[in-house]
């Protein structure tokens, strides 16, 4: 009898004789790939081993007509105690590959166990599985183990390091230190962040003590939040000031130019510790106003932080304010005698500079000049709202710029100032403004000019526009063309450049980066280098400046100085960052 598909005669699995019987005990058994032992006289082909009752294995295959192969069945002998007798001889068929090593699938002489209760499970795993199973789970696992070590590599938070380098023909930056250097020490920059000779504080986070009340009943002024009014001026203490250089793109030519300016004014002084805006240099003012030069240059000193009890420049400092002071009247005037148009020019620029020498060092001596120049001021105020060139009558946008400044150093300084004052000058800017206040003229009908318009806008600052309104960003927008930044080749203004600068500093972001990258590398550049006339800027060259006759050689000096101190001089008026370098927040 035969199983499975048909074979041909000489691979025929024939059935023995006696093999229909099954022995008592066990089969008979040989092992694998071994030759049996066969009767004489008997031919014996089929291949005994020890197999498990009812477990088919499945024989070499054999070739079949056709050229097709198929499997041939072995037959088995089959032990008593280990199952039923099969329903045909005795014989059960075993299929290879359902559970039985076939030949060739271990070591030769191996034997299979004859319980398989005493099997374990991973043996015959290892034993029985496929080859493309095992293959399929080391795969598996080779794949899973990869997952885990790349997975996180997609979650991993990045961090982004960015930094600002401008390009500078002249100095470098203050920013940071190079990141470039490597392990070159000889390319580090050297630190400038803190001075080592900073003076020394009991508590550096201190709060400062709160202002006092002015007796004449001043009050509380604008919307401007009074925290950074009243830190306005520290930037310009040491450490601060080298801080804040850094923060808003300051660099060692700006401080060099200031510095150099500096000693250039020093040289100016008069015996009686006055300046003149005439002479003794050249190219000075067609007009003299020894009190409108002195208080240009104080501010221009305590601008970098000197007072008549520190810095470098602190003798310079106490001489001007001991002349100054005495051109005080009772009412708080300090100009006398001159053009008619510089009353409240010079009004202005003494009441800053007597503001901030008070608001620096807090000396009783200056408090009570302050009061009444403030006063002066406030009694003078037009029924329009501003100022001009006498008291009480008219109004433009240039002198009321300076009293408006005046009035904002003495908020700094701790004074108040009544609110009532403000909201008439706002008024008066409301009743001249073009396009809807983005833009402004010299007086009502004029025509709008980017000086004044400057001026306007810093004002509105002052006064308490928010940093997103839109008719600042207009206006800025137009101050920040290419063509109306700073330029020493045509249409030279140092009067705008100062407005300009600052209302663009309070503002930061683009405009101020747009301003300051051309701002701060021209004035330094047209600084004089050598000679007597080393540290000022000549009013005439390399153009006249629109103020070189008005003004002179010390005021295009004086306000030049003031743009490249705009980093520390007073606070942004928007911006926490700076108040929390300062201490204030």
């Amino acid at each position: 009898m035969e199983f499975g598909p048909s074979h041909p005669q000489n691979d025929d699995v024939t059935l023995g004789k006696g093999l229909n019987k099954p022995t008592p005990q066990t089969a008979r058994s040989l092992p694998l790939g071994g030759q049996p032992a066969t009767p004489a006289g008997h031919r014996d082909s089929t291949p005994q081993v020890n197999i498990p009752t009812g477990v088919p294995i499945q024989a070499p295959a054999t070739q079949v007509p056709g050229g097709v192969q198929g499997p041939r069945v072995v037959p088995v002998a089959i032990s008593p105690e280990q199952g039923p007798a099969s329903p045909v001889g005795g014989i059960t068929p075993l299929m290879a590959g359902a559970g039985v090593k076939s030949p060739g699938r271990g070591p030769a002489g191996s034997k299979l166990s004859q319980s398989p209760e005493t099997e374990e499970l991973a043996d015959v795993v290892a034993s029985y599985a496929p080859p493309w199973l095992i293959s399929g789970i080391v795969h598996m696992l080779i794949l899973i183990v990869m997952a885990l070590i790349m997975l996180p590599q997609f979650f991993r938070p990045e961090v982004e390091l960015t930094a600002e380098i401008y390009a500078e023909k002249l100095g470098d930056q203050l920013e940071f230190d190079s990141p470039f250097a490597g392990t070159d020490r000889e390319k580090l920059e050297e630190p400038l962040w803190t001075p080592p000779d900073l003076p020394k504080v009991s508590d550096p986070f201190a709060a400062p003590p709160p202002s006092e009340l002015v007796p004449e009943g001043v009050t509380s002024t604008s919307d401007i939040q009074s925290q950074v009014i009243g830190y306005a001026l520290k930037g310009r203490d040491a450490g601060s000031r080298e801080a804040l250089l850094g923060l808003y793109g300051g660099t060692k030519t700006t401080e060099a130019a200031v510095e150099l300016g500096l000693q250039w004014l020093s040289r100016q002084q008069r015996k009686d510790g006055s300046w003149s805006l005439t002479g003794p240099y050249p190219n000075g003012c067609e007009t003299e106003n020894p009190e409108a030069a002195t208080a240009l240059a104080l501010i221009a000193f305590q601008g970098h932080g000197n007072t008549h009890k520190t810095g470098p420049f602190r003798d310079n400092v106490s001489r001007g304010w001991n002349w100054l002071l005495q051109q005080q009247d009772a009412n708080g005037n300090f100009f006398h005698e001159g053009n008619f148009n510089h009353p409240f020019y010079t009004q202005g620029l003494c009441t800053i500079a007597v503001c901030e020498i008070y608001g620096m060092t807090k000396d009783e001596r200056f408090r009570e000049p302050a009061l009444r120049a403030i006063d002066y001021l406030i009694k003078s105020q037009s029924p329009e709202g501003g100022w001009r060139y006498t008291p009480n009558t008219d109004s433009d946008v240039s002198v009321t710029g300076w009293i408006v400044m005046a009035l904002q150093s003495a908020r700094m300084a701790g004074f108040e100032v009544p609110q009532d004052v403000f909201r008439k000058v706002e008024r008066f800017l409301d009743r001249i403004a073009i396009e809807g206040g983005s833009k402004y003229p010299y007086q009502k009908g004029g025509q709008a000019s980017l000086a004044m318009t400057a001026e306007g806008l810093l004002m509105r600052q002052f006064l308490g526009w928010s940093h997103n309104d839109d008719r600042l960003a207009k206006g800025l927008a137009w101050i920040t063309e290419p063509a109306n930044l700073v330029n020493f080749e045509r249409d030279r203004d140092v009067y705008y450049w100062y407005y300009a600068t600052q209302v663009c500093h309070h503002m930061e972001g683009e405009y101020w980066k747009k301003w300051n990258e051309v701002m701060r590398q021209a004035i330094p550049e047209h600084q004089v280098k050598s000679g007597p006339q080393a540290g000022s800027w000549d009013p005439t060259k390399p153009s006249r400046d629109a103020w070189a006759n008005e003004g002179g050689r010390l005021y295009v000096t004086c306000l030049s100085i003031y743009c490249l101190e705009v980093y520390y001089r007073h606070l942004p008026l928007y911006s926490p960052r700076a108040l929390r370098l300062v201490g204030g927040m």
